[in-house]
């Protein structure tokens, strides 16, 4: 579990950001979809794809393609793109089923369509490494308990909630494929609806930060490592939408920590650990220009 303090750290944040989105809404708009081919990137790579951040934001922003690529992986990017931009022009929709199989069969057209906009079921088994998903005779159910439980809003502190709802979705594994990507979209689409900022899990430390959690979850029922790093990760998108906004310029870490005589790895201890408004921006650490640390 993560502690009251963070709790604090992010409930300030998140009160800061609402006060400054209330006069900024275009450039709100633009920043997030200029976050578009990052979260895409990343999501993909999360899945093994070989498109690389450049590969993706050639085929999404200029509409390139500069190498040979398999069909699939452009599609990927594609259809994972409009999801995320669909979700932009009304991020205070309900987390419903009806709503994430109209998500899956849009992150599906063209690449699976037999499968695409709906749930398992029949003899429609699924395994990833050795964990087995949910009978498929059951799923249906099981999907209607999550979202049911999800959405009876309990007392339980909201990133524990979407934790439960993430490793509980890939657990049970309820699509024939699909379902890291649909599962992170939903995250954010969770956030969104609590007007708060997306989140970009990373590829490079998916096998460190990431899937030991599901390891740990399936064995225990335990998630609270996934409310620590969905905590980690809102911080830091709450520091990036907010300097983002308010700041007059943005720098490097590394430059920042030169200017300010600070050992550059204790700038990036301290990036990870957000205990500095630094944020990344295209794999790179970045942060306010004039942004200076208390005494």
């Amino acid at each position: 579990m993560i502690n009251q303090i963070t709790k604090n750290k992010i409930q300030r944040l998140a009160e800061e950001y609402q006060q400054i989105i209330a006069t900024k809404k275009e450039a709100l708009q633009e920043i997030a979809l200029a976050e578009i081919p990052e979260m895409v990137y990343n999501s993909n790579a999360i899945e093994n794809s070989t498109l690389t951040l450049e590969d993706t934001e050639d085929i999404l922003l200029r509409g390139q393609i500069k190498r040979d690529h398999d069909i699939r992986e452009i599609y990927e990017a594609k259809n994972l793109a409009k999801i995320t931009e669909y979700l932009l022009d009304d991020p205070s929709e309900n987390l419903s089923i009806d709503l994430m199989l109209s998500l899956h069969k849009v992150l599906l057209t063209d690449i699976s369509d037999d499968f695409a906009g709906r749930f398992r079921h029949s003899k429609e088994w699924v395994r990833v490494g050795a964990h087995l998903g949910a009978n498929p005779d059951f799923v249906p159910g099981l999907m209607r308990e999550l979202v049911g439980k999800y959405n009876r809003k309990d007392d339980e502190y909201f990133l524990s909630r979407i934790a439960y709802f993430h490793a509980e979705l890939e657990t049970i594994h309820p699509f024939c494929d699909g379902n890291g990507r649909i599962g992170r979209v939903l995250i954010n689409q969770q956030l969104q609806a609590l007007k708060l900022p997306p989140i970009i899990i990373r590829s490079k430390s998916k096998t460190t930060d990431y899937y030991p959690l599901f390891d740990k979850y399936v064995l225990t029922a335990k998630y609270d490592g996934f409310t620590a790093l969905f905590a980690a990760l809102l911080t830091e998108a709450l520091h990036r939408r907010i300097t983002l906004l308010t700041a007059p310029k943005i720098t490097p870490l590394a430059k920042w920590a030169l200017d300010n005589g600070v050992a550059g790895n204790i700038a990036n201890n301290k990036a990870l650990r957000q205990t500095i408004p630094a944020f990344r921006l295209r794999e790179r650490w970045m942060i306010a220009a004039d942004y200076r640390e208390s005494e």
